[in-house]
């Protein structure tokens, strides 16, 4: 059994970072495009913002709620991650907003807005990426482990 240093943990917990930035800003283009399509883009035109990268990279920090969590009931999971989720995009937008004096994203006009930087209506959208994120994070943690035993 291999025991991780905390140098081994933090490069890790960086890479992990990467992936999930990759990861978000991939869903995002592929998110957009398909709503593209409704608005009748036959491009199917997908986007993000490079300040997503870094957003999307702090999933990372949901891991350890995921490990803490994993035994409860799937309901109160997704609940918690929505709440999460919705709470770093509100302060990542608000951040922003201050900061460069605009967020990219701008939800002044969906309904359940809050200062057009998160809309509640995506609630449920925040609850399944949640949960999904999960099957991730495991999936993750399998492969570090895989790569680490076949170094040993």
């Amino acid at each position: 059994m291999h025991s991780f240093s905390i140098y081994e943990k933090t490069i890790a917990m960086g890479k992990r970072f990467i992936i999930y930035g990759l990861a978000g800003f991939c869903v995002e283009v592929l998110w957009t495009g398909l709503f593209s399509m409704l608005s009748g883009d036959v491009k199917l035109t997908g986007h993000t913002y490079i300040w997503m990268f870094p957003i999307y990279g702090l999933a990372v920090f949901l891991e350890p709620v995921h490990n803490r969590i994993r035994h409860l009931p799937l309901i109160f999971r997704g609940g918690l991650y929505m709440l999460l989720i919705l709470a770093a995009e509100f302060v990542t937008g608000m951040l922003l907003k201050y900061t460069i004096g605009v967020c990219p994203w701008d939800y002044s006009s969906k309904p359940l807005q809050i200062y057009g930087v998160i809309t509640l209506a995506y609630g449920p959208a925040w609850f399944v990426a949640g949960l999904l994120f999960e099957k991730f994070h495991d999936m993750l943690l399998m492969v570090q482990r895989s790569i680490s035993e076949s170094k040993a």
